[in-house]
Protein backbone atom coordinates (compact mmCIF):
# COMPACT_ATOMS: atom_id res chain seq x y z
CA UNK A 1 0.00 0.00 0.00
CA UNK A 2 2.97 2.69 0.97
CA UNK A 3 4.14 2.30 -3.26
CA UNK A 4 1.04 3.96 -3.69
CA UNK A 5 1.82 6.53 -1.70
CA UNK A 6 4.92 7.69 -3.28
CA UNK A 7 4.19 6.97 -6.69
CA UNK A 8 1.46 9.26 -6.05
CA UNK A 9 3.42 11.55 -4.88
CA UNK A 10 6.26 11.73 -7.69
CA UNK A 11 2.74 11.97 -10.09
CA UNK A 12 1.70 15.28 -8.29
CA UNK A 13 5.30 16.60 -8.31
CA UNK A 14 5.43 15.56 -12.27
CA UNK A 15 2.09 17.43 -12.78
CA UNK A 16 3.59 20.36 -10.96
CA UNK A 17 6.29 21.16 -12.84
CA UNK A 18 3.86 19.98 -15.94
CA UNK A 19 2.31 23.33 -14.60
CA UNK A 20 5.28 25.15 -13.76
CA UNK A 21 6.24 24.93 -17.45
CA UNK A 22 2.45 25.64 -19.18
CA UNK A 23 2.86 28.99 -16.95
CA UNK A 24 6.53 29.44 -18.46
CA UNK A 25 4.78 29.01 -21.70
CA UNK A 26 1.97 31.36 -21.18
CA UNK A 27 4.17 33.95 -19.51
CA UNK A 28 6.37 34.46 -22.72
CA UNK A 29 3.37 34.47 -25.48
CA UNK A 30 4.32 37.88 -26.56
CA UNK A 31 8.21 37.55 -25.94
CA UNK A 32 9.54 37.98 -29.45
CA UNK A 33 11.60 34.89 -30.66
CA UNK A 34 10.57 32.86 -27.79
CA UNK A 35 10.26 28.99 -28.50
CA UNK A 36 7.93 26.40 -25.87
CA UNK A 37 8.95 24.17 -23.72
CA UNK A 38 7.46 20.67 -23.29
CA UNK A 39 8.53 18.15 -20.59
CA UNK A 40 9.54 14.87 -21.26
CA UNK A 41 8.48 12.08 -18.47
CA UNK A 42 9.89 8.83 -17.71
CA UNK A 43 8.11 5.53 -15.62
CA UNK A 44 10.57 4.91 -12.33
CA UNK A 45 11.65 1.12 -11.72
CA UNK A 46 9.51 -1.68 -11.45
CA UNK A 47 8.81 -4.32 -8.73
CA UNK A 48 9.30 -7.46 -10.13
CA UNK A 49 7.70 -10.64 -8.90
CA UNK A 50 7.75 -12.54 -11.57
CA UNK A 51 9.01 -11.18 -14.81
CA UNK A 52 7.52 -11.94 -18.48
CA UNK A 53 8.95 -15.25 -20.31
CA UNK A 54 9.49 -17.22 -16.77
CA UNK A 55 8.98 -20.78 -17.26
CA UNK A 56 5.91 -22.42 -15.99
CA UNK A 57 5.20 -26.42 -14.67
CA UNK A 58 4.80 -27.60 -17.63
CA UNK A 59 8.22 -25.97 -18.79
CA UNK A 60 6.34 -23.40 -21.23
CA UNK A 61 6.59 -19.40 -20.53
CA UNK A 62 3.99 -17.00 -18.91
CA UNK A 63 3.03 -14.77 -21.52
CA UNK A 64 2.98 -11.72 -19.03
CA UNK A 65 4.54 -10.96 -16.34
CA UNK A 66 3.58 -9.49 -12.34
CA UNK A 67 5.31 -5.93 -12.34
CA UNK A 68 4.40 -3.04 -10.37
CA UNK A 69 5.85 0.41 -10.95
CA UNK A 70 7.13 3.18 -8.60
CA UNK A 71 5.99 6.49 -10.42
CA UNK A 72 7.16 8.86 -12.81
CA UNK A 73 9.89 11.65 -13.13
CA UNK A 74 10.93 14.21 -15.46
CA UNK A 75 13.52 13.51 -17.92
CA UNK A 76 14.10 16.83 -19.39
CA UNK A 77 12.51 19.86 -21.26
CA UNK A 78 12.99 20.13 -25.15
CA UNK A 79 12.48 23.49 -26.87
CA UNK A 80 10.11 23.06 -29.47
CA UNK A 81 11.59 25.49 -32.84
CA UNK A 82 8.61 26.12 -35.19
CA UNK A 83 8.55 28.65 -37.02
CA UNK A 84 6.54 31.82 -34.85
CA UNK A 85 4.32 34.43 -36.87
CA UNK A 86 6.86 37.02 -38.87
CA UNK A 87 5.10 40.59 -37.36
CA UNK A 88 5.44 43.92 -39.34
CA UNK A 89 6.89 46.42 -37.21
CA UNK A 90 8.30 48.91 -40.06
CA UNK A 91 11.82 49.27 -37.76
CA UNK A 92 14.69 49.13 -40.26
CA UNK A 93 16.80 47.30 -37.92
CA UNK A 94 14.45 44.64 -37.08
CA UNK A 95 14.20 41.00 -38.76
CA UNK A 96 12.89 38.03 -38.48
CA UNK A 97 14.43 34.43 -39.71
CA UNK A 98 12.12 32.47 -41.63
CA UNK A 99 13.41 29.11 -41.37
CA UNK A 100 15.92 27.06 -39.40
CA UNK A 101 19.04 29.20 -38.03
CA UNK A 102 19.92 31.69 -35.05
CA UNK A 103 21.65 35.60 -35.34
CA UNK A 104 25.16 35.34 -33.08
CA UNK A 105 25.27 38.02 -30.99
CA UNK A 106 28.31 38.72 -28.27
CA UNK A 107 27.63 38.45 -24.62
CA UNK A 108 30.47 39.20 -22.65
CA UNK A 109 33.13 36.95 -23.70
CA UNK A 110 31.31 34.68 -25.15
CA UNK A 111 29.05 33.91 -28.53
CA UNK A 112 25.13 33.41 -27.91
CA UNK A 113 22.48 32.84 -30.42
CA UNK A 114 18.97 34.49 -30.61
CA UNK A 115 15.99 34.05 -32.98
CA UNK A 116 15.20 37.63 -31.75
CA UNK A 117 15.58 40.01 -34.26
CA UNK A 118 14.51 43.19 -32.12
CA UNK A 119 17.97 44.88 -32.16
CA UNK A 120 18.57 48.34 -32.08
CA UNK A 121 21.86 50.84 -32.28
CA UNK A 122 24.01 52.18 -29.75
CA UNK A 123 25.32 55.55 -29.81
CA UNK A 124 27.88 54.69 -31.72
CA UNK A 125 25.96 53.34 -34.44
CA UNK A 126 26.23 49.72 -33.66
CA UNK A 127 23.62 46.80 -34.16
CA UNK A 128 22.73 45.83 -30.90
CA UNK A 129 19.84 43.40 -28.83
CA UNK A 130 17.69 45.13 -26.17
CA UNK A 131 20.55 44.22 -23.72
CA UNK A 132 23.05 45.82 -25.47
CA UNK A 133 25.01 42.91 -26.78
CA UNK A 134 26.55 43.02 -30.33
CA UNK A 135 25.10 41.53 -33.51
CA UNK A 136 27.99 39.83 -34.67
CA UNK A 137 29.44 39.99 -37.65
CA UNK A 138 29.00 43.52 -36.06
CA UNK A 139 27.18 46.26 -38.18
CA UNK A 140 28.49 50.04 -37.52
CA UNK A 141 25.85 52.48 -39.53
CA UNK A 142 27.19 55.53 -40.12
CA UNK A 143 25.43 58.63 -38.67
CA UNK A 144 25.16 60.31 -42.05
CA UNK A 145 23.51 57.11 -43.42
CA UNK A 146 20.17 56.89 -44.42
CA UNK A 147 17.76 54.12 -46.27
CA UNK A 148 19.24 50.99 -44.49
CA UNK A 149 18.60 47.59 -46.31
CA UNK A 150 18.79 44.50 -45.44
CA UNK A 151 18.46 41.97 -48.15
CA UNK A 152 16.99 38.35 -47.90
CA UNK A 153 20.48 37.01 -48.30
CA UNK A 154 21.80 39.16 -45.19
CA UNK A 155 23.21 41.87 -47.53
CA UNK A 156 23.45 44.41 -45.27
CA UNK A 157 23.98 47.98 -46.60
CA UNK A 158 22.71 51.94 -46.57
CA UNK A 159 23.15 55.10 -48.14
CA UNK A 160 24.84 58.28 -47.80
CA UNK A 161 24.85 61.18 -49.99
CA UNK A 162 22.93 59.44 -52.65
CA UNK A 163 25.63 56.27 -52.68
CA UNK A 164 24.86 53.13 -51.71
CA UNK A 165 27.70 51.89 -49.41
CA UNK A 166 27.65 48.16 -49.01
CA UNK A 167 28.07 46.81 -45.08
CA UNK A 168 29.05 43.34 -44.14
CA UNK A 169 27.06 40.23 -44.83
CA UNK A 170 25.25 38.35 -41.36
CA UNK A 171 25.48 35.17 -40.63
CA UNK A 172 23.10 32.93 -39.34
CA UNK A 173 24.17 29.67 -37.36
CA UNK A 174 22.43 26.40 -36.86
CA UNK A 175 22.94 23.14 -35.28
CA UNK A 176 22.52 19.42 -35.78
CA UNK A 177 20.28 19.31 -32.42
CA UNK A 178 19.07 22.56 -31.51
CA UNK A 179 17.33 21.25 -28.93
CA UNK A 180 20.26 20.78 -26.89
CA UNK A 181 21.37 24.31 -26.45
CA UNK A 182 20.79 25.81 -23.27
CA UNK A 183 18.75 28.30 -21.86
CA UNK A 184 20.56 31.66 -20.85
CA UNK A 185 17.66 34.45 -20.42
CA UNK A 186 17.54 37.77 -22.40
CA UNK A 187 15.93 35.48 -25.43
CA UNK A 188 19.51 33.78 -25.64
CA UNK A 189 20.87 30.34 -25.96
CA UNK A 190 24.32 28.99 -25.04
CA UNK A 191 26.00 26.09 -27.32
CA UNK A 192 26.21 22.82 -25.53
CA UNK A 193 28.37 19.09 -26.36
CA UNK A 194 24.26 17.94 -26.93
CA UNK A 195 23.60 20.86 -29.58
CA UNK A 196 27.25 20.18 -31.60
CA UNK A 197 29.37 22.45 -32.96
CA UNK A 198 27.74 25.58 -34.97
CA UNK A 199 27.23 25.29 -38.39
CA UNK A 200 27.54 29.03 -40.47
CA UNK A 201 26.14 29.99 -43.43
CA UNK A 202 24.59 32.62 -45.51
CA UNK A 203 20.95 33.23 -44.93
CA UNK A 204 19.10 31.23 -47.96
CA UNK A 205 21.79 28.76 -48.46
CA UNK A 206 22.76 25.49 -46.93
CA UNK A 207 19.60 24.71 -45.22
CA UNK A 208 19.76 28.26 -43.06
CA UNK A 209 16.77 30.65 -43.54
CA UNK A 210 15.83 33.87 -44.89
CA UNK A 211 15.96 37.35 -43.30
CA UNK A 212 13.15 39.40 -43.43
CA UNK A 213 13.94 42.78 -42.69
CA UNK A 214 11.33 45.37 -40.61
CA UNK A 215 9.71 42.14 -39.20
CA UNK A 216 10.01 40.65 -36.08
CA UNK A 217 9.15 36.60 -34.90
CA UNK A 218 6.46 36.08 -32.60
CA UNK A 219 6.19 33.70 -29.94
CA UNK A 220 5.26 30.10 -30.89
CA UNK A 221 3.39 29.17 -28.10
CA UNK A 222 -0.56 28.60 -28.71
CA UNK A 223 -2.70 29.83 -26.05
CA UNK A 224 -5.35 27.38 -26.38
CA UNK A 225 -2.82 24.18 -26.11
CA UNK A 226 -0.96 25.89 -23.20
CA UNK A 227 -4.27 26.26 -22.04
CA UNK A 228 -5.65 22.24 -22.63
CA UNK A 229 -2.17 21.06 -21.12
CA UNK A 230 -3.06 23.12 -17.92
CA UNK A 231 -6.27 21.61 -17.17
CA UNK A 232 -5.10 17.90 -18.02
CA UNK A 233 -2.05 18.61 -15.17
CA UNK A 234 -4.71 19.73 -12.84
CA UNK A 235 -6.77 17.22 -13.33
CA UNK A 236 -4.42 14.78 -13.32
CA UNK A 237 -2.84 16.07 -10.04
CA UNK A 238 -6.25 15.72 -8.12
CA UNK A 239 -6.67 12.32 -9.73
CA UNK A 240 -2.89 11.44 -7.47
CA UNK A 241 -4.37 13.31 -4.64
CA UNK A 242 -7.34 10.82 -4.47
CA UNK A 243 -5.16 7.92 -4.86
CA UNK A 244 -3.16 8.50 -1.80
CA UNK A 245 -6.90 9.50 -0.29
CA UNK A 246 -7.63 6.31 -1.11
CA UNK A 247 -4.86 4.78 0.36
CA UNK A 248 -5.17 6.20 3.03
CA UNK A 249 -8.73 5.25 3.93
CA UNK A 250 -7.54 1.23 3.22
CA UNK A 251 -5.02 1.28 5.54
CA UNK A 252 -7.40 2.79 7.75
CA UNK A 253 -9.93 -0.11 7.48
CA UNK A 254 -7.50 -2.31 8.11
CA UNK A 255 -6.19 -0.74 11.25
CA UNK A 256 -9.58 -1.08 12.55
CA UNK A 257 -9.85 -4.77 11.99
CA UNK A 258 -7.65 -5.20 15.16
CA UNK A 259 -9.52 -2.89 17.24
Amino acid sequence: MLKAFYASATGMRAQELMIDNTANNLANVNTTGFKRKHINFADLLYDTTQPPGATTLNAGFKPIGLQIGSGVRAVGTTNLFSQGTPTETGIATHMAIEGDGFFRVIQGNQIAYTRDGSFTTNDQGQLVTAEGFFLDPQVTIPQNATNLAISATGNVSWQIDGQTVNGPQLQLARFINPEGLQNLGDNLYAQTAASGQEILSNPGTDGAGRVRQKFLEWSNVEVVSELVSLITAQRAYEINSRAIRAGDEMLSSASDLVR
